[in-house]
Formats: C-alpha cells, structure tokens, sequence
C-alpha cells in the first residue's frame, strides 16, 4: 500500500456497547448504573487492529457526527490497535441526538471511562475538526494518559468561530449559505442559531428532519476544496444529519461546554506532549487561523498546511498527510 493513501479496508475485531453513567463515568454490566429517570445514554465503541498493538483513540467531528469504517483506514492494522467511538447522542450510540447530560465534561469523562474498561495506559489522540477540540480538552485533563496528539482542521470552539460557520461563510459560499439561512422564515434569520435549535429540539420528525437535512448539508458543501456530491449525500442520510445538526446546534449555543478561558488558556497541561496538526489551506469550516494560533502556544507542536486543500479528512492532500503524521508517531 502507498504510504500516502489509506489502509485497506478492515473489519473490527471487537465491538460493544458501554452503558454510561449520568455524570459520564461508566455504569458498568449490562444494564448496572443506569436511570430510570434519565436519558440512559449507551456508547457504541470497536477495537480494530493489532489487539497487541499501540493504543490509538479516533475522535470523530461534529459534534455529533459519528464515526464509520472509513476512519479505521488512517492506522497500520498491523501495528496500531485502534479504538473508535461514538460520543454521546452520535452514530451507533443510543439515544440518536439525545442533548440531556450531554456537554463536553460528559464526553471527556466517557473516554477515561473507555479507556480504563478497555485496559488502556496511554494513547495517541487522532480527531479531526470538534474531534481535534474534544481531543485537546481530554488531553488537558488526563494528559498523563496521553501519548501525543494528530489534529487535523482544528477547531478550538471560539466565537469567532462558531460566528464564522454560522454567517461568515457566506463570503465563500453564498448559495449552499442561502439555502442553509432560507430553511428560516424572514423573521428569524438574524439568529440562526436559534431559530435552527428550536426546530431541531422540536419532537415532530417532519420539522427536526428537514431542518437538520438543511444544518447537514451546509456543512457537508463547505467542507471540500471542490464541489464533493458525495460528501453532501453521505451528510444529508437521516441518521448523521439529525446527529449533527441537534447536537452540534445544542454545543453551540453553550459555547462548546469549554473550559473558562477557552482551550489556549490551558495549554501549559501539555506543552510536554508532542503533536501533528494537519491543516488545509482552504479550510473554510475550519480555517486555518485557527490551526496556526493553536501551533503558536504549543512549542512541541508540527504543523502541516496541506496547500490544495479544503476540510475534509478524505481529500487527498489531508489523508496524505494525516497518514504520515500517524506513522511518525509509530517510529518514534
């Protein structure tokens, strides 16, 4: 296999189902630890690789957006064992966008969970736009179990730039941004956020659904250097776009349930940890400013501006370059 390309496809060889509990420690057993009262919130999670291998965790984006076998193809199965998740209210965890106990510290707290269930010491963190933004704020509060970091599109959950996705994308992409503020009547488009969550948290399957096929596809048309029918296709299917409209709203409109200060402010917890940080230059969900003020503060950090790129992890200038950092780490 080309070292710039993904790895073949490959199969887990263990999954299953963690219950979790409600302040996002693991409940333990089958059903032991869960609420009769809440939300009950179970993660879907698989082992891929190496059983005997180096630890690696995938953090997949959104928030809400879930993983799906194409994410195992970025790792050696013969030297990483990989570990993939959905976060809570994502994917293949249950229930589907589910916002109840559901917040970064919840998130944070599952993967430790995860982590001590599956008998790991250390990992090396891989996520990917909110993946890269959950990674950090995990690596900040267990950064003894942290091995390095591969961010790729980071995301640090500032206003800017949730403003940016939100109304400053329409510089770039006036259509798909019309089509995304146009879902709102009149009235409502000076807050898109708002008139957005309404109907996502709206029981009615004919007002959520619409509404998070518009949220989905708005991001799924600004997220490649080149127009990718595919990429909107696979983000519009009902399950992801319900995942990541209702969740990543919900994020939102807390200010991503950070720490106070934001990310950089802590950033002295793992100036020791080595990191990759891929970045397109034509990032526009993600742009690269951001990628650029995370390397700043981080002394042990290397940067990779992939030139003819946009957001997407599967463009091929980004999975080039997301495979080479991974495999640094293997030799280091």
């Amino acid at each position: 296999m080309p070292r710039g390309d993904l790895f073949p496809d490959i199969a887990p060889y263990e999954t299953g189902l963690l219950p979790l509990a409600p302040k996002g420690g693991a409940a333990g057993g089958a059903a032991g630890g869960l609420r009769e009262d809440g939300p009950n919130h179970v993660m879907y999670w698989e082992q891929v690789g190496n059983p005997r291998g180096q630890p690696v965790l995938f953090l997949h984006g959104g928030p809400g957006a879930g993983a799906g076998a194409v994410h195992r193809r970025f790792f050696d199965p013969l030297h990483w064992r990989v570990v993939i998740f959905d976060q809570r209210g994502a994917g293949r965890s249950r229930p589907l966008g589910e916002l109840a106990e559901n917040t970064t510290p919840h998130l944070v707290a599952d993967i430790e969970a995860l982590r001590v269930f599956l008998g790991v010491d250390k990992w090396l963190l891989f996520g990917g736009s909110w993946g890269s933004t959950l990674a950090l704020a995990y690596a900040q509060a267990h950064p003894e179990r942290v091995q390095g970091l591969v961010l790729r599109g980071v995301f640090l959950g500032r206003a800017q730039e949730v403003e940016w996705f939100l109304y400053g994308l329409k510089r770039v992409f006036p259509d798909a941004w019309g089509q995304f503020s146009e879902h709102l009547p009149v009235a409502e488009r000076g807050d898109l956020l708002a008139g957005y969550l309404k109907r996502l948290c709206d029981p009615d399957p004919q007002v959520h659904l619409p509404a998070a096929r518009a949220w989905s596809q708005f991001e799924g048309s600004c997220s490649t250097l080149l127009p990718s029918p595919d990429t909107v296709a696979s983000f519009a299917q009902d399950r992801t776009a319900l995942g990541l409209a209702r969740i990543e709203a919900h994020y939102f409109n807390h200010d991503l349930f950070l720490p106070e200060g934001g990310l950089l402010a802590h950033m002295a917890r793992i100036a020791h940890l080595p990191a990759e940080i891929v970045q397109g230059r034509y990032d526009m969900v993600c742009p690269a400013e951001t990628a650029f003020d995370l390397a700043a503060a981080w002394p042990r950090a290397r940067l990779t501006v992939v030139p003819d790129a946009g957001h997407s992890a599967l463009e091929p200038g980004v999975r080039t370059a997301l495979v080479g950092a991974v495999e640094r780490f293997r030799r280091r």
